[in-house]
């Protein structure tokens, strides 16, 4: 597609076509981005209403279609929310308090560029692309804690107090979990990292680093403080948490900032342990026409696996009750960081001694 478009823009100065491929790149990644968090909205109240034997949102139809009724749920989400008035409140430092939501969701949707739907198909294919994530994803903690601070509410500011603690700790067992994967394909890029589960299922780094999986995503789940991790949202302590003195958009900026991390934990998941856009049936599959292109490696793949770890996210909320503030610490500190740290140790053995069949070669 860039070489299309380069041929296209030709009449341009170098520069200027450069700068417009790469905008256009960001909005198509961006665009359906966004789609998939509002409707990944409506997803969560379908799924946790079919679990618990509820209808979910059934009202709000799209485009005046009976069979889509409650699809246009998200559409009406957000017009309410652009309507109403955004109140900052007495003794807020007003600047924070409003860029404190960007600051949430800048980091979630930066983070994409970095991320391979597909052998070719991604916006910057640095070779540090995993620094990158860790250094994007560990900023929306300054987001929680600037909306705390800003607030002028000790409400707030306590539920920004306990969030920020919690994302910290996870954060760390997240990173050497990633050490785990980083040490086993011999590179920080996204890409190659893809290209290290190349041989079929088995070659997965889900299996031989089946303890980092788990914890990669549990800590995942934690770090977005979803549910049985949502303590931020304590309603019976600190009523929302650090975000209880927004309203309008500016809390929505903040909902957004929740699902497109969600999102991002997901497609990582997949990136890192499940093959991202590769295949797990045999490559001969591939060559069977017509429906060949569908079994084989592709972008199909990708958006599957990140599908199913978004379900597992919904799943989780509806099925377990939450935890206690001192178990999540305990559970990061004393649990997972001890385990990854020797998982480390193990793999990096594995890999210099050369153990068939994942880190033969290495």
């Amino acid at each position: 597609m860039t070489e299309f478009l380069t041929s296209q823009l030709a009449f341009l100065p170098a520069p200027l076509v450069t700068v417009l491929i790469i905008l256009l790149k960001i909005v198509i990644i961006v665009l359906p981005l966004m789609g998939c968090v509002a409707y990944l909205t409506l997803a969560e109240r379908k799924v946790i209403g079919y679990m618990q034997v509820r209808l979910g949102p059934n009202r709000v139809s799209l485009l005046g279609i009976d069979f889509l009724r409650g699809w246009g749920q998200p559409i009406a989400d957000a017009l309410k929310l652009m309507s109403k008035e955004i109140v900052v409140p007495n003794g807020a430092n007003t600047f924070l308090f409003l860029i404190a939501p960007v600051v949430a969701l800048g980091p979630a949707l930066a983070a994409w560029a970095v991320v391979p739907f597909g052998a070719e198909m991604t916006l910057a294919n640095i070779n540090a692309g995993l620094l990158y994530i860790l250094a994007l994803t560990s900023l929306g903690v300054y987001g929680i804690i600037i909306a705390g601070w800003a607030s002028n509410s000790k409400y707030a500011f306590l539920g920004a107090m306990r969030s920020a603690a919690q994302i910290v700790s996870y954060e760390i067992a997240m990173g050497f979990a990633l050490v785990g994967v980083l040490t086993a394909a011999g590179s920080l890029n996204l890409g190659e990292i893809v290209k290290a589960h190349a041989g079929g299922l088995l070659h997965w780094y889900s299996l031989p680093l089946f303890p980092l999986f788990l914890i990669y995503f549990i800590s995942g789940v934690a770090e977005t403080n979803r549910a049985p991790f949502d303590v931020s949202e304590g309603e019976s302590e600190i009523v929302a948490g650090f975000h209880v003195e927004y309203a309008g958009m500016a809390f929505a900026v903040f909902f957004l900032a929740e699902y497109a991390n969600m999102i991002l934990i997901s497609a990582l998941t997949a990136v890192m342990f499940f093959g991202g856009w590769l295949s797990p049936l045999p490559a001969a599959l591939a060559e069977i026409p017509v429906i060949g292109s569908l079994l084989g490696p592709g972008i199909h793949w990708f958006i599957f696996k990140t599908a199913f770890f978004l379900f597992c996210f919904l799943w989780f909320r509806a099925t377990f009750p939450r935890y206690r503030y001192d178990q999540i610490m305990r559970l990061g500190w004393k649990v997972f960081l001890p385990i990854t740290i020797v998982w480390i140790v193990l793999i990096g053995a594995a890999v210099v001694w050369q153990l068939p069949p994942w880190f033969a070669g290495k």
